[in-house]
Parts: structure tokens; sequence; C-alpha cells
């Protein structure tokens, strides 16, 4: 068997520590400035960086570096009808923090420049490519490089057996009538990961949303098509599909679910992200897994492998 081709890396840094305020604190009070867009993007995202008094970043000392996603930038999505995209990155937030992964970096929601969004500490190095925004509505399709794929979590095998160490998810093409087995690591990271998608019912997990740093902390990033109240779940993590929770997985989810409960700070909190559907839909999910005590099946009803997927 051939070894796996991995998926080349790009360089990611870890995460901003700031001398003063919490990151999360920093990134919804300290003072944004857009320092350029992203274009690779169907919604409006900004390249900006955040700084309160006193505070010192990493982007040559002018302030922390973070990503603002405007709501007024969305393109709107007939399948996601209520609420925004924004609130749902951030509602994603609140449960990894909520069961204690810390997979999705800082994200609040606050004003800024183009109204209300999202604001999430960046994780990497400054984008190549940005430019000034000319206004959040204008709209660019993907055309640039994309988000950072960990060459350790994703691979390609040209025979039809991952070997140890990974797991199968999908054959795809890789030029002319060839095909590859697309793997990804049996990783306990991502195993949390695949959790936290079946809890938030995540409909795009693709591999150039996942980022690790060189410490090794691994972090999962753009949620905005989240917390459906329908079986959207679509990733590449389904190497897990079926297996049994590892038992690490399940006290936390216990948590979780005491935490939802009508009138504590968890469920108040969701409920200004999402909607009481949603909420509802969130609760039973997460009563799902912990009885069944199982990685869910793809659902049939819906692709269960984003496009592209990586």
């Amino acid at each position: 068997m051939s070894a796996p081709e991995r998926i080349p890396p790009r360089a990611v840094r870890p995460k901003a520590h700031p001398g003063g305020a919490p990151p999360a604190e920093l990134l919804a009070r300290g003072e944004l400035t857009v320092r350029g867009r992203l274009r690779d993007a169907s919604n409006a995202v900004l390249y900006c960086t955040v700084a309160g008094a006193g505070e010192e970043g990493g982007d040559g000392g002018d302030g922390v570096p973070c990503v603002y996603k405007p709501v007024r930038g969305e393109r709107p999505l007939w399948d996601f009808p209520d609420g925004s995209l924004a609130r749902r990155e951030v509602a994603a937030y609140e449960v990894s923090e909520a069961l204690g992964w810390h997979l999705v970096p800082p994200t609040v929601l606050r004003d800024g420049p183009y109204g209300e969004g999202m604001c999430q500490l960046w994780i990497g190095p400054r984008p190549d490519g940005t430019r000034e925004p000319e206004r959040p509505g204008e709209r660019e399709e993907p055309g640039g490089d994309g988000g950072p794929a960990a060459a350790e979590l994703l691979a390609l095998v040209e025979e039809g057996e991952p070997g140890p160490g990974w797991k199968p998810v999908v054959p795809v093409g890789v030029g002319g009538d060839r095909t590859a087995l697309l793997v990804h690591a049996d990783d306990a990271r991502l195993r949390r990961l695949a959790v936290l998608d079946a809890v938030i019912n995540n409909a795009d997990r693709k591999g150039g949303h996942l980022l690790t740093t060189p410490d090794g902390e691994l972090y999962g990033i753009d949620h905005g098509v989240t917390f459906h109240t329908d079986d959207k779940l679509r990733t590449l993590l389904w190497g897990w599909a079926g297996e049994p929770l590892p038992e690490e997985t399940l006290e936390p989810l216990r948590g979780l679910s005491a935490a939802l409960a009508d009138g504590g700070p968890l469920a108040t909190r969701l409920a200004e992200l999402i909607t009481p559907a949603e909420l509802d839909a969130l609760r039973k999910r997460t009563d799902a897994l912990i009885g069944t005590g199982r990685h869910p099946l793809p659902g049939g009803d819906w692709p269960a492998i984003p496009w592209p997927p990586v």
C-alpha cells in the first residue's frame, strides 16, 4: 500500500494572547480597524486588527489580528432564512466553550465599521491578496487561496485502504480518470470536532476549515451554516460514523445538556443568537448523542460531503 499523500499545509501561528484584556473581551470592546478583504469568500470577510488601551498585538504592534464578517455582507441562503450567519458563528463558539473543548477561536457579536457582525480571533499569518474593501455588500466569487488544511489531518491514498492511523472518507477525482481515497487522521482532537459538528449540525465542514498551530491546538472555523432544525450534517469527518463515542466526550455532552436547560445562562445567551426552534433542536441532538452513545451516520436526505471537500 502506498503512503498517504498528505494535503500540503500552510503556516499557521498560535492564537494571540493579548497582554491585557482576554481575547473575547478585546474583540468585543476594542477598536476595530479594517486592513483588507479576503477575496476567496462568497460573503464579505474583512481582515482587521482590534486594539484597546495599552494593547499591543501580533500584527506589527498595531492590534490583534481578527476577522470581521458584517451581517449586511452576507449572501442570502434559501434554506437558512432566519437570523444571520454571524450569529450562528457566535453560537458555535458558545457551544464549544460550554463543552470545554475550545475548538472555535474566540468569537463575538459586535458593531463594526459596516454594522453588526461576527468578530473572531485570527489564526494564521496575514492573508495574501487582501485589499481595502469598497463596501460590504459587494460580493466576490472565490478565486484566491483557500483556508489552511492541516497535513497531519487530511490525506489522499491511491489504493483502497488508508492504513493504520487513518479513517476513510470518500473517493475523489485527482485528474483524468484517476481517483484517490480521501482520508482523515484518527486523531482525538479531530474526533472532538466531529462531535461538536454533530451537536451544532454543521452543514459545511471542509478541509479548509481546519486549522492547527505549531503547539498542537486544533481549531474549526466558518460556522455560519449551523443549528438548522433539519438534519444537514455535511462533513469530511465521517470516519467514525456509527462508532461508539469516546468516554471522554460523554461527560462534556451531559454537561452541555444540563446547561441548555431553560433559564440557564447558556440557553439565555443562545436564545439571542438562534431561533427557539433551533435551540430546541440543539437540545434534542445533544440528548440523542448521549442516548445512542454513538457518532451519527449520514442521514441520506442531504449530501453528506461538502463540495469542494478541501
